[in-house]
């Protein structure tokens, strides 16, 4: 392995890692029996808070993504346009993805799109590391991203805030939220607009955007021993598009991002019900869920519809948890069944018979989850499981972890798992035949691998670091091909492994009632074909510091990140096959005053140097911008 970690790097890294003790912080995705303490948890984790999410006046949720060692974003120009995580060299589609329980990935592309997920007024975001197909199934091979609203009883009262800034955006949120007797209810909406920015260099034509999403969440507790919980979630996501210029014969902008006049329009909605009851005094849970996801794509060009398609996903879950205790041990022994019906159509207007077919697919998967916590310092879990699918060949994973935490306030962790990955529907059955034709032989992908790390806290818990390396190898990873004479694009399984390893150095410190500080470097080094990864830096940091006055009525905000010189793609006529993305840091500095106890005034500016920076190649970022808000809470 490749390791070449600058000083500086790695100097800045340390001297500003420890913060905001996370100790004790019950990480809910570590285990199918409802979560666990990091304390005792072997596999890598990082919360961002509510409070987070306000300080660092976070609207895009794929912004603070950044901040989280090992998770490398990526975004085709503005707000809007096509965003992607990739967490630890993984592919976008490698990433299990939940909004307050419901797996929200889209079931045609087989991701998440991040650019519809803007943040509302109160909300928690936990990312999982590592392999956890054992718990989750197909696409968590890179890890799990948790986005949960807070409850009625967690942040109660009317609160929301509006915003207008520069591109012509204007941003706003409102929730209602509270206890009525036995009922928990959460109502929240949020919305944003933006005239935008070109994307296509030298271009003149603005891409704009419009983001809207509007959720219900509930809990009605029977007695003490019996609940039921309800979410439903609606979010619309319309902007326009350009396109890259492909033109035959080639020209001048063959291949570059030209202006041109396309959008699209996505719709997705969430639902889930789930009925929770204990017996035995507690030590007997057992938890019924069953959940939805619907999810529409348009896309328009030259005034009218060229493309769409729709996604549907039904599932059904049985979760039971025996718990026994004694004498400083805790142990938990979770069985689970999960089944989950999918259906797939292109609805595009320029299909093949095979292509317009409507597709669909069941799998079942049985999960056995052990985890052993012993006097609050030795975390030990086994999980496995086996899935049967109904299109590819069945599957068995796993997970491995362990931590144990010293009274020196070192913290030893290890974990080790394997995933699986599903081909997406437009990869088996493609969605253009003049473009892009799909493969039905493809197999899925699989991957194992393993992590180890170790943490030191600091002023009696108050401050932490912790350095982890991971390394894992992915086979019959898909890639497309471009195959002559026609050049058609077309994914194929390839026959040789790809390595992602790497180093992730993080941590945070609460200085005082006044100063909290966090940071973030990852060293990645990821291969496909013996070539970097493209869009994956091998090195991304980032760095966040907040102040509050004494009384609280003032505070600000810095935060910094880092995105090293990253590969891509190249499409064009000049150069060669990739092309090398320059490094760029991003600067944003924000602000807030307190003008009541209810009401604040606030503002913040992105991009406070105007860097100049493309994170796909060709599509030009945004530039300096700056924003002005109201918000209140009561």
């Amino acid at each position: 392995m490749r390791i070449s970690i600058s000083v500086a790097a790695l100097a800045a890294a340390l001297a500003t890692s420890p913060a905001l003790a996370q100790s004790n912080e019950i990480i809910v995705t570590a285990t199918r029996a409802g979560g666990l303490s990091r304390d005792v948890l072997g596999v890598s984790s990082t919360v961002i808070g509510p409070g987070d999410l306000e300080t660092r006046q976070t609207r895009a949720i794929s912004d603070v993504l950044r901040d989280v060692p090992g998770a490398s974003v990526s975004r085709a120009g503005g707000t809007g346009q096509l965003t992607q995580l990739r967490l630890r060299g993984a592919e976008a589609n490698h990433t299990m993805v939940l909004i307050d329980g419901i797996e929200a990935s889209d079931p045609f592309q087989g991701e998440f799109a991040f650019e519809s997920l803007i943040a509302d007024d109160v909300a928690r975001l936990e990312v999982l590391r590592g392999p956890q197909s054992a718990l989750y199934g197909a696409q968590a091979i890179g890890g799990v991203v948790s986005y949960t609203t807070l409850s009625g009883a967690d942040a109660p009262g009317v609160r929301g805030r509006i915003e207008y800034g520069s591109f012509d955006t204007w941003n706003g949120a409102a929730r209602a939220a509270g206890v009525v007797g036995a009922l928990d209810y959460a109502l929240s909406a949020t919305a944003g607009t933006t005239s935008g920015a070109p994307t296509a260099r030298g271009g003149a034509r603005d891409l704009g955007a419009d983001n809207q999403a509007a959720a219900a969440k509930g809990a009605y507790a029977f007695n003490d021993h019996l609940r039921l919980k309800a979410v439903a979630r609606y979010s619309r996501v319309k902007g326009d598009v350009n396109g890259q210029d492909f033109n035959f014969p080639p020209g001048p902008t063959y291949g570059f991002v030209v202006d041109g006049d396309g959008a699209f329009k996505t719709e997705n909605l969430y639902g889930l019900v789930r009925l929770e009851g204990e017996a035995l005094e507690g030590r007997w849970s057992n938890a019924l869920t069953v959940q939805g996801v619907s999810a529409d794509r348009d896309n328009y060009e030259f005034g009218s519809r060229q493309a769409g398609d729709e996604g549907r996903r039904h599932k059904a879950s049985y979760e039971s948890t025996l718990t026994f205790k004694g004498d400083g041990l805790r142990q938990t022994l979770t069985g689970a069944v999960d089944f989950k019906h999918e259906t797939y159509q292109n609805t595009g207007p320029f299909l093949s018979a095979a292509q317009a077919l409507k597709r669909e697919a069941d799998n079942t998967g049985a999960v056995l989850d052990y985890e052993l916590v012993a006097h609050d310092k030795l975390g030990f879990g086994l999980a496995v499981r086996r899935d049967w699918n109904e299109l590819f060949d069945d599957s068995t994973t796993y997970r491995a972890q362990a931590s144990y935490l010293f009274d020196t306030g070192a913290r030893l962790h290890a974990a080790g798992g394997s995933g699986v990955t599903n081909p997406g529907y437009y990869e088996l059955f493609g969605f253009n035949p003049a473009a892009f034709q799909g493969n039905p032989h493809l197999k899925p992908e699989k991957s194992e691998g393993w992590e180890a790390g170790a943490e030191q806290r600091f002023l009696d818990g108050q401050a932490w670091i912790d350095v982890t390396y991971f390394d894992a190898t992915l086979t019959d990873e898909i890639a497309t091909k471009f195959v002559g004479p026609s050049f058609i694009a077309s994914p194929a399984n390839l026959s040789t492994k790809s390595p992602r390893r790497g180093v992730e150095l993080s941590g945070q410190a609460a200085l005082g009632a006044q100063w909290r500080i966090a940071a973030a470097y990852t060293y990645l080094d990821a291969e496909q074909d013996g070539l970097e990864e493209v869009r994956r830096p091998p090195h991304i940091a980032s760095f966040n510091v907040s102040w509050r006055s004494m009384g609280g009525r003032f505070g600000a905000a810095l935060t910094v990140r880092y995105n090293g010189q990253a590969q891509d793609s190249n499409f064009t006529q000049a150069g060669p096959p990739r092309v090398a993305l320059p490094s760029f840091t991003l600067v944003n500095l924000g602000a807030d005053y307190r003008l009541t106890e209810k009401i604040s005034l606030y503002g913040r500016i992105e991009n406070l140097t105007d860097e100049k920076y493309e994170e796909v190649y060709t599509y030009a970022s945004p530039g300096r911008a700056a924003f002005v808000g109201l918000k209140a809470g009561f």
